[in-house]
């Protein structure tokens, strides 16, 4: 502040001496052109001169707004709001006049720049300075902002994210293959030289012009997407936050965007420079040269020459010095301590006032729609990113991204689709509109294990994949692939080791009756079944390959290969009827097996091996079409299941969450409803039955045997009384209701001709209903027959036991 003092007083002085210089050259001017004045023959200005002046002003047009500049300012509740939202206290207003000042100041100083940000109004059009409207927080340190939760989240993650280790070479060692004693020459090259080269160049001459083609439509592409030039580049005013480095171990000083609470390092070039910062202390004018963006900005605000403060005296950060530097400051303050002993130093500095903004309070409702109205939506370049609450839609959509061809958004490539609270566990969907390829991800929880559904058309028979979570299921299914004619799935865990089953499908038999895919499925023509390696069975009886052709009756099988082989062992069997088309039993014969064998053994030459495996393969190819049908039926079901839960798209809610869990809220209701009535019974029982006939007795006199009795007979009777009124009240509704039924069955059966079949439903409905409340009626009326005596002889003991009659009857007990 006292340099800016001393420039202006340079200033000041440097006007007056141009303001005396300006005097004495205009009393010269008057006296050099005053006797000029009173000669008048020449105008200053010509007729014609005139006339153009007048011809150019008529033509100028001033745009008068037809209508008032309509406000975009959003209408607020100024009542509810605190009084320090709408007055200034005494101390913020002198912080207002010392704000004033140094803007002026630095105007004057500085009137190339644009003015200070230093006090905006606020809702209630009420000027406020910029420091205090920031709330500290309960513990304050002296970085800049206060932003002690930013740094600290960015010291836990630079500790929890590790540092990649530099890539080790992995070297494999090659043995060395020992000299072979015999080798095979490789066959005569027939080809044609001269031909492979005029293919190659006729090749190459095919890439160079795709290779030309796509230059040509990425720079037409690049010249369409070029960004026309931003008017408005440079002069849009901003505000972020700066965390400083140093406290809670933050390395080096980053920028937080308020808007998406992202950071970024401060060489980034969308940061094109500073004007000021400021926090709840104090403001500080950026005096440096920001023709590089923030790149080479020195963030230390203790340096005067870089960062001018406002306020004096208020906990500023201090200059960064170097070790030396800072013993040299050291021994200076030590001799500046000697020399002052004594001293008084006087107090300059100014205390801020306290925030006048209240703290933020934002409701569960209001944080849980993250935007307002819930939605938002960010235009990207060739995307669209859309952005719900959760609940907000009914499908449990939270987020799509859609990905276009061209700048228009016109043109869909793709659309990814985000779900939460799917009962469905539905968490992802991809859609490709160019060729209708959907993809569903799902979370484990799935009804059907299923994990990633992948198709065109929900119809059966079609093109699809589908992956299960293998943990789930209990037969190892891990991934389903379907074609209109074929369908293959992968096994993982399984005790029989089968990996692979290949199933080939042929054409449907049209029947008239019967056309579903579930009552007429398609006829099996192959199946295809791989095994992994069993090691309690040797290589040549362990089956790796199994092949049912079953319109030519055949069985194909290949064994694993031994570990000092190259080749395998093969069989194949013609099975056949047990019995001809006479009746007649059909025995084993040599020619049924066609086997080749790497080493052959004896026992599998023997027909009674053969037969016995034929048999056993039988049975395996009728379980093998029993799977293949059911994973039909099972491809069928989950169709089905997942047509039903799109339609229905049915959310879990937590049973935490009693807003929108209406079981849990019904849950509740019913437990008060319980609790009041079992109040209601507890005042009911409370209650004084003596209370109607002790108000008879005159007040303050004693009560006699007498008198004793008369009350117990009269409050006995009185509830007698009521008993019968109740059970005569029940038979007179039972009466009735049964007069009206007779009644509307008499006009029934005179009517039962003209009557229309809206009438008879009619009729049978209040039949019903009259039924029903009849019965109610003669259980009501049987039930107080029944409790009416036990309730009279418990009225009776409960007088009897009565304190206050106890006395009196308790010789006629």
């Amino acid at each position: 502040m006292e340099v800016l003092k001393e420039k202006v007083e340079e200033e000041e002085a440097a006007e007056r001496e141009e303001a005396a210089e300006r005097g004495e050259r205009h009393e010269r001017a008057e006296k050099i052109t005053h006797p000029v004045e009173v000669h008048k023959e020449e105008p200053i200005l010509t007729q014609e001169a005139l006339r153009d002046l007048e011809k150019t002003l008529t033509e100028i047009e001033v745009q008068v707004p037809t209508e008032p500049p309509v406000s975009t300012k959003a209408p607020i509740d100024t009542s509810k709001l605190p009084p320090s939202y709408s007055t200034n206290s005494p101390k913020e207003e002198h912080l207002l006049q010392v704000a004033d000042n140094f803007s002026r100041q630095y105007s004057h100083l500085c009137p190339d720049r644009v003015p200070l940000f230093l006090h905006p109004l606020n809702e209630c059009d009420v000027p406020k300075f910029v420091s205090t409207t920031i709330r500290p927080t309960l513990t304050p340190y002296p970085e800049l902002y206060n932003w002690d939760s930013c740094a600290q989240f960015v010291s836990d993650f630079l500790t929890m994210v590790p540092l990649p280790d530099p890539l080790k070479p992995v070297i494999k060692k090659v043995e060395k293959a020992p000299p072979k004693k015999y080798t095979i020459k490789p066959p005569r090259d027939l080809s044609s030289r001269f031909e492979q080269e005029q293919e190659d160049k006729r090749q190459k001459q095919i890439q160079a012009e795709r290779e030309q083609r796509l230059k040509e439509e990425e720079d037409r592409i690049l010249e369409a997407e070029k960004a026309k030039p931003d008017p408005l580049h440079g002069l849009r005013v901003h505000c972020w936050v700066l965390v400083l480095a140093g406290k809670r171990e933050v390395p080096e000083c980053f920028f937080i965007e308020p808007l998406t609470g992202r950071s970024y390092s401060t060489q980034d070039d969308h940061f094109l420079g500073i004007e000021s910062l400021w926090n709840h202390r104090n403001y500080w004018i950026n005096m440096q040269d920001c023709w590089n963006c923030c790149k080479d900005l020195v963030f230390d605000l203790g340096d005067p020459v870089r960062w001018e403060y406002m306020l004096l005296g208020t906990d500023k950060p201090h200059l960064a010095l170097t070790e030396e530097d800072e013993e040299e400051d050291e021994r200076m303050d030590d001799e500046d301590c000697i020399e002052d002993l004594g001293k008084e130093d006087e107090d300059k500095s100014f205390d801020m006032p306290h925030s006048w903004v209240v703290q933020i309070e934002i409701s569960p409702e209001a944080f849980e729609m993250r935007c307002p109205n819930g939605n938002k939506v960010i235009q990207y370049k060739r995307a669209q990113l859309e952005k719900w609450a959760p609940y907000l839609n009914s499908n449990g959509l939270v987020c799509r991204l859609t990905t276009y061809e061209d700048l228009q958004y016109t043109k869909v490539l793709e659309v990814k689709e985000w779900f939460q609270n799917r009962e469905d566990m539905l968490e992802l969907r991809h859609t490709y509109e160019t060729t209708g390829l959907h993809i569903d991800y799902f979370k484990p929880g799935h009804p059907q294990a299923l994990r990633v559904h992948s198709y065109k058309s929900m119809q059966p028979e079609m093109d699809r994949v589908m992956e299960f979570y293998e943990m789930t299921r209990v037969d190892g299914l891990i991934k389903r692939e379907e074609t209109p004619t074929t369908m293959t799935e992968y096994y993982q865990g399984r005790t029989d080791f089968l990996t692979y089953r290949h199933i080939t499908f042929g054409p449907r038999v049209k029947k008239l009756s019967q056309n579903s895919a579930e009552s007429n499925p398609r006829p099996t023509v192959k199946i295809t079944e791989r095994f992994l390696r069993n090691p309690e069975k040797p290589a040549d009886e362990d089956v790796a390959e199994r092949v049912f052709l079953i319109p030519e009756e055949r069985i194909q099988l290949r064994y694993h290969c031994r570990d000092d082989y190259i080749t395998t062992s093969k069989r194949e069997y013609v099975r056949r009827t047990e019995v001809d088309s006479k009746g007649n039993k059909i025995t084993m014969t040599p020619d049924m097996c066609i086997s080749f064998e790497v080493e052959p053994m004896e026992h599998t030459k023997k027909l009674l091996y053969q037969y016995e495996t034929l048999l056993h393969l039988k049975s395996e190819e009728k379980l093998s079409r029993h799977q293949a049908w059911e994973s039909e039926l099972e491809v069928l079901e989950i169709l089905k299941l997942r047509e039903e839960e799109e339609e229905a798209h049915t959310l879990t809610i937590s049973i935490y969450d009693t807003k929108r869990n209406e079981k849990s809220k019904e849950y509740r209701e019913a437990m008060e409803r319980v609790l009041h009535e079992e109040h209601l019974r507890q005042v009911e029982a409370q209650l004084d039955y003596l209370a109607p006939f002790l108000a008879q007795l005159p007040p303050g006199e004693k009560m006699t045997r007498w008198q004793a009795m008369r009350l117990k007979d009269e409050c006995l009777s009185d509830f007698k009384q009521r008993l019968i009124d109740k059970a005569n009240l029940i038979q007179a509704r039972f009466e009735e209701e049964t007069q009206e039924l007779q009644k509307k069955q008499q006009w029934y059966q005179e009517n039962q001709v003209t009557l229309t079949p809206e009438d008879e439903d009619q009729y049978l409905s209040y039949c019903s209903q009259a039924m029903f409340r009849i019965r109610i009626l003669e259980q009501r009326l049987n039930r107080h027959k029944e409790l009416a005596p036990l309730k009279y002889l418990a009225l009776e003991e409960k007088l009897y036991k009565d304190p206050r009659l106890t006395d009196f009857v308790k010789v006629f007990m």
